[in-house]
């Protein structure tokens, strides 16, 4: 009786293992199953990814191109004015060359056409100088045209510098001769002048000539 139970009991036992065994194996096959599937679920969207990196990477070329489009007509204007710049530059400074060769050239124009008339005064004078027979009018003629000579030279800013009975000046006067003063007050003053000196404005551009007591 005993041994008959033990053996019923041992039996089920054997059974609930296998069953247990059985189950086992196809919960692992159930979720081998489950895990193809995931695995055959993912894989068409792969492709999907590859395609949106493949569209991701067209649209920062495309993004690239056009900054480097941009980038290139900016350098091409600048090129541009560049070029304008050094050209404008280069026809101003040949024209500015031109014009100071041709000032050079012609500078004291206007000075000598304005002397011409004096020229021309004097002409006249030689020419009536020989049959003149009343010197004091051509004496006077003479001193006309040295007048309007010197409001030339005036109107021109040239001035003469007085020397006669003035101290010497080394800035003004150049001293030919030394003489003894005849007076006291005239020991270091100019008693003559025997070439009358010019002034430009304010700057000296011939000095006078002068005779100096000491």
């Amino acid at each position: 009786m005993n041994k008959s139970g033990a053996n019923t009991d041992s039996e089920e036992k054997e059974l609930n293992t296998d069953k247990m065994s059985e189950m086992a194996d196809k919960t692992d096959k159930a979720s081998e199953e489950s895990a193809k599937n995931a695995e055959q679920e993912q894989r068409p969207s792969e492709p999907a990814a590859e395609a949106a990196d493949e569209a991701a990477d067209e649209a920062g070329a495309t993004e690239a191109d056009k900054a480097l489009a941009e980038l290139q007509a900016s350098y091409d204007e600048l090129k541009d004015k560049y070029l304008r710049q050094t050209a404008e530059y280069d026809n101003y400074r040949k024209r500015t060359m031109r014009e100071k060769m041709e000032l050079t050239k012609n500078a004291g124009q206007d000075l000598l056409v304005a002397l011409l008339p004096v020229i021309d005064d004097f002409e006249r004078a030689l020419s009536h100088m020989n049959e003149a027979s009343d010197v004091a009018a051509l004496r006077e003629g003479v001193e006309l045209i040295y007048s309007k000579f010197g409001s030339y030279l005036q109107k021109n800013g040239v001035t003469p510098i007085d020397a006669v009975n003035k101290e010497f000046d080394t800035d003004l006067h150049e001293a030919v001769t030394k003489i003894p003063a005849p007076t006291p007050d005239m020991k270091g003053k100019v008693l003559d002048c025997i070439e009358k000196g010019y002034m430009l404005n304010d700057k000296v551009i011939r000095f006078s000539k002068v005779v100096v007591c000491e």
